[in-house]
């Protein structure tokens, strides 16, 4: 059984472009819950190893959310190929998950 609920992550380069992001997100009810943690990267980008400092943001929404956050972390990254992960939710308190239901459920007119 496929799960309803989902965790993005993705990574901005300091913290008020994390805080943007998630202001937008949150904003436009594309997730519930933006949590936010100061972290060291070391990756490969185009042959090199790099390291930089840089902010995870670990994204709470629903599946049916899912395609409009990826497309607004597209437009609204400042890198050109941002990390998004999605990892399903396949468990949970249910309460917390009729929250995330109820906080991205689009508002009525």
């Amino acid at each position: 059984m496929e799960s309803k609920y989902c965790m993005v992550i993705t990574t901005a380069p300091d913290r008020e472009k994390a805080e943007n992001l998630a202001e937008g997100i949150l904003d436009n009810r594309l997730a519930a819950c933006v949590q936010m943690a100061d972290i060291r990267s070391f990756f490969l980008w185009e042959g090199t190893k790099q390291k930089e400092s840089e902010v995870a943001l670990y994204i709470k929404t629903t599946e049916a959310r899912y395609g409009d956050l990826e497309t607004y972390i597209l437009e609204h990254h400042s890198y050109d190929v941002p990390e998004i992960i999605k990892l399903p939710v396949t468990g949970g308190l249910p309460a917390y998950l009729n929250w995330l239901d109820s906080t991205t459920a689009p508002r009525k007119a």
